[in-house]
């Protein structure tokens, strides 16, 4: 199995002329992928390699004097994105109350419901392994520009582990971020495929906002990491970045890129240290078990009203791509299971129902069998009893709705 990483490195700019250039090339290069963005919003959203290249390749060689990989690598960065937004509306539908019923409909979204092309903004340039970057025996880094290749000193604590020829080098991102110079390089390896056969332990993990996560396992031990701590910092985030909007100065406007920028690494931040935990906590051949949260939504009482539809989720996806490559790393994996029911099961007799559960006690308790418990743990023993189903040979395991035991 090939796992991926991205590597994020600073780079040293020794003079003005090498940054005029970086400058230079993103630039067109941000030009040219909103060139391409345009022709595939009005071309029905064409998104066949060949075809682009057939009608758009030489187009894009004389208007932004891009040279050949960088004219190619502007049409597959623009598929890529297309791509990405196709996904993540797929993921979520958009909802809707029909006024006579009042009943809530969803209708699954795809690129159609877009009213304009997707907008490069970020001056930015994708770089091809060995034709528009490469890494000398000298430590540095060769890149191509549209003035021809400059070598810059990368800046990169840990960067020697990637060099024991475990790792390929792949696509890099050149980049520009608060006046600094970045370079952000994809690299993969081969690890030993998950099997099933050699599971220690399945691990279910509920997600939420009370608790980041609720792990249970087969042993039956239950772990909490807390969020409330968390939320109340985010609200903050929240409550400032609403004062800088209000004032609506440059300053005040240069205040909010800041903050969003510190925002965004702190909430990484928590989910590395999150995922790391766990990864360390179960140790090698686990499967970590996560539900499905596409159009699941997280309501906070427990915040001001002004600040609660704010609140109402985390960085989940980030957090489930950081578990899954730190689980591969140690030969353990992740898989997601259908989230319906998990919140409303009892894990010991097996009946579903809404009401056993009260949000405002955070507890479960079943009207059938009596068994109560905190509902975050419920939640992860029926995730963790799909993920010992689906070691059994379910490859979609998923509880249906039931009254009797």
């Amino acid at each position: 199995m090939e796992m991926q990483v991205t590597i994020k490195t600073k780079l040293k700019i020794s003079n003005s002329e090498i940054a005029w250039s970086f400058s230079k090339t993103m630039e067109q290069y941000r030009q040219a992928c909103n060139y391409v963005s345009e022709y595939i919003f009005n071309n029905d959203f064409d998104m066949k390699q060949s075809r682009l290249n057939k009608e758009l390749y030489t187009k894009l060689r004389n208007l932004f004097s891009l040279k050949s990989q960088m004219a190619q690598s502007v049409i597959r960065t623009v598929i890529a994105r297309y791509k990405t937004v196709k996904t993540q509306m797929a993921r979520r539908p958009y909802k809707y109350q029909d006024q006579n019923t009042g009943e809530w409909y969803r209708e699954v979204r795809d690129l159609t419901w877009l009213h304009k092309p997707i907008s490069f903004n970020r001056p930015q340039v994708d770089l091809q392994r060995n034709r528009d970057w490469s890494y000398l025996s000298s430590g540095q880094l060769s890149i191509n520009t549209l003035d021809g290749r400059v070598k810059v000193d990368p800046i990169c604590r840990g960067f020697n582990q990637y060099l024991d020829g475990t790792w390929k080098f792949g696509l890099a991102k050149l980049l520009k971020s608060s006046g600094k110079w970045y370079l952000h390089i994809s690299a993969t390896k081969e690890v030993t495929d998950f099997n099933k056969q050699t599971v220690k332990h399945v691990v279910g993990l509920d997600r939420g906002l009370r608790f980041l996560a609720t792990s249970y396992d087969e042993q039956g031990k239950t772990a909490f990491f807390d969020g409330q701590a968390i939320m109340r910092k985010r609200a903050k985030y929240q409550k400032l970045r609403a004062t800088l909007q209000a004032k609506g100065t440059k300053s005040a406007k240069r205040r909010l890129k800041k903050l969003s920028g510190r925002e965004n690494r702190w909430i990484s931040d928590v989910n590395h240290c999150l995922s790391k935990t766990l990864v360390q906590k179960y140790g090698a051949n686990t499967l970590f078990v996560l539900e499905n949260l596409n159009g699941v939504s997280f309501e906070r009482t427990d915040l001001p009203k002004a600040l609660r539809n704010q609140n109402k989720s985390w960085a989940f996806y980030q957090l489930e791509q950081f578990l899954t490559y730190k689980a591969h790393l140690h030969n353990s994996e992740v898989v997601e299971v259908s989230a319906k029911y998990t919140s409303q099961r009892c894990p010991k007799c097996g009946v579903i129902k809404k009401d056993n559960r009260n949000h405002e006690k955070h507890e479960y308790h079943c009207d059938n069998c009596g068994y109560r418990s905190n509902d975050d743990r419920i939640g992860a023993m029926n995730i963790q009893l799909l993920g010992t189903q689906y070691i059994s040979g379910q490859e979609q395991p998923k509880f249906e709705l039931t009254t009797n035991a």
